[in-house]
């Protein structure tokens, strides 16, 4: 048991996350805000503030990080050592950590002279703490843009892929999540009234369009604006999607943009589903081993879990959260896994 609050921050590219653990690990606080980080270190700087006005104090803050690959820095490197900075900025009284995976926590001078440790480790925090509750699994985290899949295996994290690359190869790392993903990404072509109809190879539309339209879309999901700024209603969402295909609303009855939604949605779903299969076919998780889910994706991954008969699992199963708070738990695993295990290490 950790001997005061630690305070987990995930610092992403398009969102911020934080979660404030107390001395006896439950989670008393969870956020996620929006940070368009690729708009400059302000909007780190704004969400920051906004989530420190928040968070009941504490002495401790552990860092993770996938902020530093955004295209406001010229490489990794630099996008480590800047968001070092400003963490330590903000944060200047505190006793600051960094997470870089199996190599546990490194101080901020550390972090820097480590950059590759630090970039992209937050799926490795979540999987850590789910590992040290279960001896086998296979842990899904479904975004707003990203889907982390992770062997667990006799109790450790069992990786194939180390880093972004390498987890893309091993179809751990799936650039597609519930949000923020353009619909051209989904696929290529759709069917609409009897025909395949290309997408258009434009922004006009993403996957919180969809879901929206197929009912689905939780109420944290969508925290950024959508592509054209305009309504996040479901007939704002008709009218972008009508436009992928080089059609305007009124052209069909709302019906019809609704089963096209329904339909990207299960084209996404079987894609993830299909890099579950990939997983499991290498028979490194038990047949009995259950599926843990996180993310505001989660639903999928719990549905997925049903299909292939095994035990569905919430992130937020393994933590003691209020009721407020239980949802935002798995909606943050990174921030909240990152705090637990500096916390963990503490007793060590």
């Amino acid at each position: 048991m950790a001997t005061e609050p630690v305070v987990g921050w995930d610092v992403g590219g398009a969102h911020l996350k934080a979660a404030r653990l107390n001395a006896s690990g439950a989670v008393e606080q969870a956020v996620q805000l929006p940070c368009p980080l690729w708009q400059g270190m302000d909007q780190l700087h704004d969400a920051l503030d906004r989530a420190l006005a928040i968070l009941q104090p504490a002495r401790r803050h552990a860092v993770t990080m996938t902020g530093e690959m955004v295209d406001l820095f010229p490489d990794r490197a630099e996008g480590v050592k800047r968001l070092v900075a400003a963490m330590r900025e903000r944060l200047p009284d505190a006793a600051l950590c960094f997470y870089a995976g199996a190599a546990g926590f490194l101080t901020g001078d550390q972090a820097v002279s480590a950059p590759m440790r630090i970039a992209s480790a937050n799926w490795m925090a979540s999987a850590a703490l789910v590992a040290a509750q279960v001896p086998a699994a296979l842990f899904i985290d479904i975004g707003s843009t990203t889907t982390d899949l992770i062997v667990v295996r006799d109790g450790r994290p069992a990786p194939r892929g180390r880093d972004d690359f390498g987890r893309l190869v091993t179809g751990e790392l799936l650039y597609t999540g519930i949000a923020r993903t353009p619909l051209m990404a989904v696929t290529r072509m759709v069917p609409f009234e009897g025909d395949w109809v290309p997408l258009m190879a434009e922004y006009f539309a993403t996957t919180a369009d969809v879901y929206r339209l197929a009912g689905l879309l939780p109420d944290s999901a969508d925290q950024h604006p959508a592509a054209d700024g305009g309504e996040k209603t479901v007939a704002g969402s008709a009218r972008r999607l009508a436009r992928m295909i080089g059609r305007d609303l009124e052209s069909a009855p709302l019906p019809a943009w609704q089963r096209l939604a329904d339909w990207l949605v299960r084209t996404q779903v079987r894609q993830i589903e299909e890099a579950c299969d990939r997983l499991l076919s290498r028979e490194e998780v038990a047949s009995d081993a259950p599926l843990v889910a996180a993310g505001v994706g989660r639903f999928i991954a719990l549905d997925i879990a049903a299909r292939l008969h095994r035990e569905g699992l919430e992130f937020a199963a393994f933590l003691s959260a209020s009721g407020a708070e239980a949802g935002r738990v798995s909606d943050c695993a990174p921030a909240v896994a990152v705090a637990w295990l500096a916390g963990h290490e503490t007793m060590q």
